[in-house]
């Protein structure tokens, strides 16, 4: 075998040479086992001699013979010169002759040389969390709008504040054939409410249970729905019944009621602690992604074609799952344009696999590793999750390479971590 190699950052090509006397062993090995299976008319099977095989069949030899030597030689050669390929090889220049070597060129990538600059000095924002009185009441009365009742009207018409039961059907004007008509049953509208539109109020004000009004709406032209934005619409409204909405009364009942609470003054800690919490889980990862940011920032390097295309897949799939949970159809999904979408995300993906490659460099400088134990937990999670057994999960993981991937996510999170608190 006779190698050379030529160097780049990440992209490396090697020339290998398989020695002749090798390339005869294996091309007499495939004989062998042609001869067993081939069924070649004048003879039995089993019984062609040789030399009809390999007369017969010199194309699908020669293949089978590539097809076996190259991918073991490749390795034999890129672990002869310590590279490890991230890539799969792409082979050219491939001489294949009867007793003369093989000889063939690989191109692929490998890992970049990271060099670290400065990531002991980082320093991120370590912003004061403060919730105030008036946002814990806020909640508080949201809690409460939540736990509301609604009682019938009697013998009056509906004025504002109150709720008319509705069931209605809507048209559009004259000439929009593209709209669809609406139509909706048991409706609760709030008269004069702030999420009400006028028209309905201006309508609906002054009605009592069985009464029918019909009355245009415009859609404004950035209406939230836009099936409706910009539309004029004719509404038949039938009311139903007319409701008055009861607050509970903000006392240690009402704090009984939402469960496992002593008094008021338990759950305005509660909301109060889960604010904090919030914001706190918030802020930490908004100044981690700026960490990470400067991170980058201070080490350039070249990556990998082959990580960026992964990366991007990545993105694209967990993107995909997004809108399919959404509701779109497969169908509408094979007409999206893959390339430009691609093309999108390749920004944000050669981010996101520095990143990567940074953290495992300096968990590597900082001796961070995870922990069998922490391995455990998160099957345990997953597990729960699935409601699986454990050793289902495990087995599952390890037989996908899933579970090794897990470890790196833990390393990385340990190390961002780990940044994060000594750059305070």
């Amino acid at each position: 075998m006779s190698p050379t190699a030529t160097e780049s950052s990440t992209k490396r090509e090697i020339a290998v040479e398989i020695p002749a006397e090798e390339v005869s062993r294996e091309t007499q090995n495939l004989i062998q086992k042609y001869q067993k299976l081939a069924r070649i008319p004048g003879f039995r099977k089993g019984h062609a001699p040789a030399s009809i095989i390999r007369q017969r069949f010199a194309e699908d030899l020669k293949s089978d013979v590539v097809e076996a030597l190259v991918p073991r030689y490749f390795r034999k050669e890129a672990e002869k010169l310590g590279v490890v390929p991230v890539s799969q090889p792409r082979v050219t220049d491939l001489h294949i002759h009867d007793g003369e070597p093989l000889r063939f060129k690989a191109s692929f990538e490998v890992m970049p040389t990271i060099r670290l600059e400065n990531y002991k000095d980082l320093k991120s924002e370590k912003p004061e969390v403060v919730v105030t009185e008036e946002e814990v009441q806020q909640s508080l009365d949201n809690l409460r709008e939540r736990q509301a009742t609604f009682t019938s009207i009697e013998g009056r018409p509906a004025a504002d504040g109150d709720f008319a039961q509705v069931s209605l059907d809507g048209v559009p004007k004259e000439g929009d054939a593209e709209s669809k008509p609406v139509h909706m049953d048991e409706v609760l509208v709030e008269i004069g409410g702030k999420n009400t539109m006028p028209e309905f109020t201006e309508h609906l004000r002054g009605a009592v249970a069985g009464d029918e009004r019909t009355f245009d709406v415009t859609y404004a032209a950035d209406a939230q729905e836009q099936r409706l934005a910009g539309k004029t619409f004719t509404y038949t409204v039938k009311v139903q019944a007319l409701k008055q909405k009861q607050l509970p009364e903000l006392n240690d009942d009402f704090a009984k009621e939402l469960g496992e609470f002593a008094n008021l003054d338990d759950v305005k800690k509660r909301i109060r602690e889960g604010m904090e919490s919030e914001r706190k889980h918030a802020a930490e990862h908004e100044a981690k992604d700026k960490l990470m940011a400067e991170l980058v920032k201070r080490n350039e390097f070249e990556v990998p074609e082959a990580l960026i295309d992964h990366q991007v897949d990545v993105r694209l799939e967990r993107g995909l799952r997004a809108l399919q949970s959404q509701g779109m159809k497969a169908e509408d999904i094979k007409k999206m344009d893959f390339a430009r979408l691609r093309a999108g995300q390749r920004e944000q993906a050669v981010q996101e696999v520095k990143a990567s490659l940074l953290l495992d460099r300096i968990a590597d400088e900082e001796k961070i590793e995870v922990s069998d134990a922490e391995i455990d937990r998160e099957v345990d999670a997953l597990a729960l999750q699935t409601k699986q057994s454990a050793e289902a999960i495990r087995a599952r993981l390890t037989q996908d390479g899933a579970l090794d991937r897990i470890r790196n996510r833990i390393r990385n999170e340990k190390t961002l971590d780990f940044l994060y608190r000594q750059s305070a």
